[in-house]
Formats: C-alpha cells, structure tokens, sequence
C-alpha cells in the first residue's frame, strides 16, 4: 500500500515484460488464504485491544490477497492463458477480497469502537475498499483491450480518471493513515511503521 499509484504504474510496465516461468509452476505456488478478517460481533463494545488486533487483520489479509493476486498478474503477464483451475481460483480470490472489505466494514459500523478510532477506521476501510476498487477496474479495461484485440497503451489520463473515481485513495489519505496506525503502534504488512 506504501506506493499504490507505483503499484498502478508497474502493472502496465509488467504488460510490456516477459516472464519465464511456466504457468503451471507459478500456479502450484499459488495457495489462498484458509481465513480472512470476520467477526460475528454486532452492538458490541470493541475495546482497544481488540480493534488494534481487527484492524492488523484487516490490513494483513488485503496485502496477503494483493500478494496473491501479482501472481496472476504474472502469469497472464507472461501471454499464456489460465487454466480452468486457475481462473476458478481467481474469482476465489476476488470474491475473498470483496468478503475481506465487506467483513470489515461491518464490523466497524455496526460496534462501538474505542475512543478516536471510528472515524480513522472508516477511513482504513474507504481507502482499502477504494485500492480494491481501482485495481478490480484496471483488470478489467486490460481485459477488455485485450479481448478486443485494442492496440496502445493506456494513457496518462486513462489511469488519472480512474485513480479520481475514488477521492478517498489519494497520498493525503495513505499519509492520514500510516499517522495512525504509527500514533497507535498498530504494525502491519500493508503500511509498516515508521522507524
């Protein structure tokens, strides 16, 4: 998360790249998470341990399935196409990352969280769910231009109109963010801590 619109940028520089690796070695490799963030709290008192643990959770599993999610990424990178196998695994990992987010903000909206964490959590929330937004759409206008056997990159402004979709992910709110979880000591995959 520490560089999403890095992130953004190298996903159309890896289009141009060749990988190597065979698509069945990189797909043995890939293995979805047995768990996701949930709860089944609703009108609870979260306390503040409890909701630094949620939030690392939350936080975690989103990297651990963008993690997952590259290697895809490198397989349809490297021009071959994914087997049965691997496509229904694909959707497994979308429908994960939608259940993480949903999980989540259900969590935050139907508990009473602690003293100065509703609105930071929110924000979390709106920014995790809005990255997810994009790369989700990304994926599928490179789909499109590739099934429509489209020429050309996608230009400056392409990728600009849908980073502004989403007002929420923005580096203001990234920065908002990591102030937090440092102001907290919350340390997590997705954002780190400052040394």
């Amino acid at each position: 998360m520490k560089k999403l619109y890095f992130s953004l940028m190298i996903i159309f520089l890896l289009g141009a790249c060749s990988y190597q690796e065979s698509t069945k070695e990189v797909s043995e490799e890939i293995v979805l998470p047995t768990s996701i963030f949930s709860s089944s709290k609703n009108n609870a008192v979260i306390d503040e341990k409890e909701m630094k643990e949620s939030i690392k959770t939350y936080l975690n599993t989103n990297e651990d399935l963008s993690n997952i999610s590259d290697q895809f990424e490198e397989i349809m990178d490297s021009d071959q196409q994914l087997t049965k196998a691997e496509a229904k695994k694909l959707e497994q990992l979308n429908d994960l990352v939608k259940e993480n987010d949903r999980n989540f903000s259900t969590y935050i909206s139907h508990n009473t969280l602690p003293e100065g964490y509703k609105k930071e959590s929110e924000r979390i929330s709106r920014f995790i769910m809005g990255s997810n937004q994009i790369l989700d759409e990304l994926d599928q206008a490179i789909d499109d231009m590739v099934e429509h056997m489209s020429e050309g990159d996608f230009s400056e402004t392409e990728i600009e109109s849908l980073m502004n979709k989403n007002e929420g992910v923005n580096g203001r709110e990234q920065k908002k963010i990591e102030n937090f979880l440092d102001d907290k000591n919350i340390d997590t995959k997705a954002f780190g801590r400052k040394s």
